[in-house]
């Protein structure tokens, strides 16, 4: 758990880099398409961000669930978000990387059902049901 709320904290000090990276820097570099682009990966960034540190805290999940959930979400944050600044400020091709993104999303996804049927596992008095 302690790794997963030192990533997310790194995690959440880039995305208030590149945030303001992007508002000071990028705005009379990058086309209004290409910063919408950027600002998407930065939000899904700090989205993330906070439902780890949630997830991390919640005592109502056990350590296994709260690294399966972490993981989903941290390989989803790598691919989406950033492939998308791999695209807009890395110069890499998006033809080159075109399917990370959606693998990315498709990670988020994950984390977010996983998260979902933990939630369902809980039973009325906080405490996980035996059919694990």
């Amino acid at each position: 758990m302690k790794i997963n709320l030192t990533i997310a904290s790194f995690l959440g000090f880039l995305a208030v880099v590149l945030g303001a990276f992007g508002a000071h820097s990028l705005k009379e570099k990058l086309g209004p398409e290409v910063l919408n682009s950027f600002e998407t990966g930065v939000r899904y960034l700090m989205y993330h961000v906070i439902i780890v540190l949630f997830v991390n805290s919640f005592v109502d999940f056990s350590e296994k669930t709260k690294n399966r959930i972490s993981y989903l979400f941290f390989i989803g944050i790598l691919f989406f978000s950033g492939s998308i600044f791999a695209i807009t400020i890395g110069g890499v091709p998006a033809k080159n990387i075109w399917y990370i993104t959606p693998l990315g999303g498709l990670f988020l996804i994950l984390g977010w059902i996983f998260m979902m049927f933990s939630f369902l596992k809980i039973d009325n008095k906080g405490k996980l049901s035996s059919s694990k």
